[in-house]
Formats: C-alpha cells, structure tokens, sequence
C-alpha cells in the first residue's frame, strides 16, 4: 500500500504573471534580452514613435507595419518570424471551461498526461482537480483484465469507482491521518492536492507489477502454494476449477471438497457420489460433476447440498460443460449426450450423439459447435442448434485426452505425447508440438498461451502466437517447464496470474506469477506455501527428466480397457480401432446423407442390455 506522506504542493504562481500565456512570457523575456544590444539614440525616440503609433486606427497600424517590414533586410524578416511564431501559437486548454478542458485531457495515456502537468500551472491545476489520474486508471480497470486482476488482488480497488468524500477518507486514513484532521481537510485544495499525488503514484506502482507479472512468466518467477488433499488410500484429485474465493476438486475418493483460497482450507465436503469424481463444472448457483458410477450430479454451490441426480450414460462420465441452459457430457460408453438445464432440477436429454469408436474423453461447445475427442484417435465436430454431424479431424497417432475449443481454435493433447493445434471451419492441423514425455492429459488455453500437463508429472507453457506462426522454430515455442507435481498431472486451470492443477499426488499446486508478499500461515500438514521457482526455461534446456516419484509409466502403445474404472488412469486405456480401419470409417460417414447420431446401432444395443440389466 502506498504510506508515504506527501510534504508540499506546487508553488503559486505570482500574481504579476497570472493572465499571461507562456508564449507571451518567452517572447517577452527574448525582448528584453535584445535590448541590451540597442542603440542609446533609438532607446530615446522609441517612446515617441509608440505614442504616435498607438495614436493611429487598426488599419493604419498594420499598414505602417507593413510599410517597415518591406524595408526590412532577409535576417530581419527571421528576427520577426521568430518573435510572432509563439505569440501567435495560443494555449486553447486555458482558454475552455474547466468541465471542456477536464474532458478533452481526460483522452490521453500516461506518458503524455505525465507531460501535460508540465505545461503550465492552468493544465496542471485541471488535471489535478480533475482527478485525472485516477480516471485513467478506473478506465484501465474497466477495459484490461490485467490491470483489473492487479487491482482486485492488491486490494486498491477500495480507491476506485468510490465517491469524492469516499475517496478523501480513505486516502487521508492511508496517509495516517487523524478523524478530526481528516475532517478539517475535507473539500479544500490540499484535499484535491492529496487524492492527485496518491493516484499519481498509483499508476506506476500498478505498472510496475503488470511489467513484473511479464517478466515472471518469461522467466518461471512464482510463489508456490500446495494443499494436499489426505484422500489416502484412494488417492488422486482428478478435476477443479477455480475462481477467486474458492477452489473445487474432485477426488478419486468420490468426493467433492470445496477449499477456501484465503487459507486454503477444506470448507465443505460433498458425498453423495459411488464412485470416483472424474469432471465437474461450477457457475454461481450450482456444481454438476460426473463420475465412474456413470451418473452426474447436481449439487447447491452453496450450500453442498444434492440436488438431482441424472442416470443417462452406462459407463463412466468422463466429461461434462455447460452454459446458457445447456449440458454436453461425454463417457465411456462411447456417446456424447446434449442436455435441456430449465432449472437445477429439471435436466432432460435432448439428444445422444453417437460416432466415436472409443470412449469419449473430453467435449467443449459454444453457440455454433459442439467439439468431442476420443480414445479413437479422432476429433469430431458437431452444430449446436442441430446436432448434426458436421466433420472429423484426424492426426494424432495416440488416443486423444484433452481438449480446449474457442472461436476457430481447437488445442488437444494426446497419449502420443504430442499437443496439436486445429482449424475447426476447415478440420486442418495448423500445428504440432512435442516436449512431453507420456500422455498429454490436460490442457488450456487464453490469447497469449497454451499450459498443458502430462503423465510425466510436467507442466509446460507454450507461446501460442509463435505457436500459431508457421516460421516459428519449433525450440523457441516452449517457454517454461514446471517440475513440482511427483505424480502424474490430470487437471489444470490458469488465467493471468496463476496456474492451479491437481495430480495423482494427492496435492493442488497453486503457482502464483504476479509475486506476492508471502503470508505466515501454520503448517498442519494441509497447506505449505513456498517462493521460488521450480522451473526450467524452456523444454529444450532439460537434458533429463528428473526421476518423478509417484507417477507410473504407461503403457502408450497397448491401451486395453481396465477392469477398474475407479482409476481415471486406467479409463484412458481405452480399446483402440486400428488406424486403417478408423480412416475408413471417417470416409464411410463423410458419405452418409444422415448424421452419424441416427445411423450407429451400437450403441442402442448396449443400452438395451443395461436396462435389461436394471
């Protein structure tokens, strides 16, 4: 926080010289500069001549000057445009009332409002009641997110969007002001001087930690904070998400454990599942998750409480989204169901989408597609409104794990260890990038980067504008490689100041960028909080993995279904077609009239034997 008391204002200016331009002053102190190289004869009989010229009208007086100027030599002529060029130049800002002026500088950027104040004491006396400065900083706020996220994490949002009177309490409480001084000060100029040095020099103070939060991510620069989650013996936090006050996880122990981010302790504990908690997703009314006992769940992000629970897949629900009342979750049994949300409590299928050859792993969706991958190797493409099937987009040699979709873009990470990169309008790879060493198995990405985690216990950051440029080399797209996690990594989130992802060692890892002060907090055993960095600066640095401890080597070229589906792990052995006869599927549905939702029996058949089973 900003503590330092300013000691004095701005001089005044005297009164002698109020009134008067800058320019009129400059040419003014040039004249008399000059005289000191004048004739004694001229000094004498100058004052006659200003009488008599002063005596004349308007239209004589310039003819009279134009008369003098026509017998005036070359380097007399440059004496006089150099004198008139600053008279003639006038300062407009002054000129308009203060309520214009305020208006028409409230339009410029730090550097020149730094340049403005200078001008002259009128500019600086608009910006400064004006409370310019921190315009432009409520102005940043409102239109970046990083500055907004700097703002709301150093708790100097309590300084914007406030009220003047507002604004005079809290400033003069910060510089330690006593209650009666504070209210003796109020509405009077060193009131207004006050509030235009404190938001004068919050501004570079922001900056500052935007450019140090930069150079943190360049560099691997963070704070590391750990909460192990004791899900002993059934280990492993398989999916969370986060927002500011809270993160949400599930565990393989068929949880879902609710951590407050002020101390990163367990707040609520949510059972009701039977098997292990493989998705989930929150807004601020509920929780949904999936699981391997195949139902998703409903829950009150409130209060905990249970819902509804939904009974549709016949194996596993590896994934699930939703938004703007609807739901697309994708399982084991190899379908992909669109669901109606009308409220918590009534959910009803709308449509089941069938194509896929092997369990579906992951699905995304906006307002135009609905994007899913699979242990098939294939990414498929679905319309929104209509559920037909639009294109498949093959490439990975593996089974695909995880993917992210935003407008054109489709990032997935695959068991054949490599991360690609599509053109969902035309089903084009625009790239392919290799570092990991096993399965991709989470990924995410924003404007700037792509972070991903894999099986062997990394987390890389990648630059996706060099990703997205073909003349990129490929050793300069890897920026960071994160080593903490000694196990295998499954879900990961990040935004601009952090990454927050969960393992198969029991721990959530928050890795904080933007550098701050570490707070002292008791180490129970729950939460361990350390500063450092435990990255390496690009892929291409690392000679050798370091011996994870923890995270099981898999077994990439033979994935065969598991017996156990309580392991998320053993989920993503998935049966695999072979390449051949996939290819010849996608060709076979490129030339179907119907989508592939209508035309795939198999998947009617299996639900017949499981209702015949229940």
């Amino acid at each position: 926080m900003l503590r330092k008391k300013w000691s004095h204002f701005s001089p005044i200016m005297p009164e002698s010289l109020q009134g008067e331009s800058t320019a009129e002053l400059m040419a003014d102190l040039s004249l008399r500069e000059r005289e000191k190289n004048l004739s004694a004869a001229y000094l004498n009989e100058r004052q006659f001549v200003l009488e008599k010229f002063t005596s004349w009208t308007d239209q004589d007086q310039v003819d009279f000057v134009k008369t003098l100027i026509r017998s005036m030599c070359h380097d007399q002529h440059g004496q006089i445009d150099a004198y008139l060029k600053p008279i003639l130049q006038r300062d407009f800002i002054a000129f308009l009332p203060d309520r214009l002026a305020r208006y028409v500088l409230s339009f410029l950027d730090a550097r020149w409002l730094n340049s403005s104040e200078k001008v002259s004491h009128t500019w600086r006396r608009i910006i400064s009641h004006g409370k310019l400065w921190r315009r432009l900083i409520e102005r940043n706020v409102q239109t970046d997110p990083v500055w907004k996220g700097v703002v709301d994490k150093r708790g100097w949002r309590n300084f914007l969007f406030v009220s003047k009177e507002k604004a005079h309490t809290l400033i003069f409480q910060e510089l330690g002001y006593s209650p009666n001084l504070i209210e003796q000060l109020r509405n009077t100029v060193d009131s207004l001087e006050a509030q235009h040095h404190f938001y004068r020099n919050l501004y570079p103070k922001i900056n500052r930690d935007i450019e140090s939060l930069k150079s943190n991510w360049q560099n691997g620069r963070h704070v590391l904070s750990r909460i192990t989650c004791h899900s002993e013996p059934s280990r492993g936090v398989y999916c969370l998400q986060y927002d500011d006050d809270k993160i949400i996880s599930g565990l393989r122990d068929h949880t879902i454990k609710i951590w407050l981010r002020k101390d990163l302790q367990c707040s609520k504990t949510l059972r009701g599942h039977t098997g292990s908690v493989l998705c989930l997703q929150y807004d601020d009314r509920v929780i949904i998750s999936g699981s391997s006992d195949t139902t998703v769940r409903v829950w009150d992000v409130h209060t905990g409480e249970l819902l509804h629970t939904l009974m549709h897949h016949v194996e596993a629900v590896l994934h699930l989204r939703f938004q703007n009342g609807m739901m697309v979750t994708c399982s084991k049994d190899r379908s992909i169901a669109v669901w109606g949300m009308i409220s918590p409590r009534e959910i009803n299928v709308r449509r089941v989408l069938v194509a896929h050859r092997a369990a579906v792993n992951v699905v995304d969706f906006d307002s135009k597609y609905i994007v899913s991958a699979s242990g098939d190797r294939t990414i498929k493409v679905w319309s929104t409104d209509t559920c037909e099937f639009v294109r498949t987009m093959i490439g990975h040699r593996r089974g695909i794990a995880c993917l992210q979709y935003h407008d054109r873009l489709v990032v997935s990470g695959s068991s054949d260890n490599t991360i690609r990169l599509w053109d969902i309008e035309i089903g084009a790879c625009l790239r392919v990038l290799e570092g990991h060493e096993q399965l991709v198995r989470c990924i995410r990405f924003d404007s700037k980067r792509i972070v991903s985690g894999a099986y062997d216990g990394r987390i890389k950051v990648w630059d996706l504008q060099a990703a997205m440029n073909p003349r990129s080399p490929p050793d300069s797209i890897c920026l960071l490689t994160l080593v903490e996690h000694t196990g295998r990594v499954f879900r990961l989130q990040f935004d601009e100041f952090q990454i927050v992802s969960s393992s198969h060692d029991d721990t959530i890892l928050i890795w904080d960028f933007l550098e701050p002060k570490p707070e002292s907090h008791a180490l129970d055993g729950t939460f361990q909080q350390t500063a450092g960095s435990a990255a390496v600066p690009s892929a291409d640095n690392v000679a050798q993995a370091p011996d994870i401890g923890g995270a099981p080597q898999v077994d990439q070229q033979n994935l065969e279904d598991s017996e156990n589906d309580d392991d998320v792990d053993d989920v993503m052995r998935q049966r695999q077609v072979p390449m051949e006869v996939v290819e010849l599927a996608v060709l076979n549905e490129r030339d179907r009239e119907d989508s592939p939702s209508e035309n795939d029996g198999e998947y009617e058949r299996r639900r017949r034997d499981a209702d015949a089973r229940n």
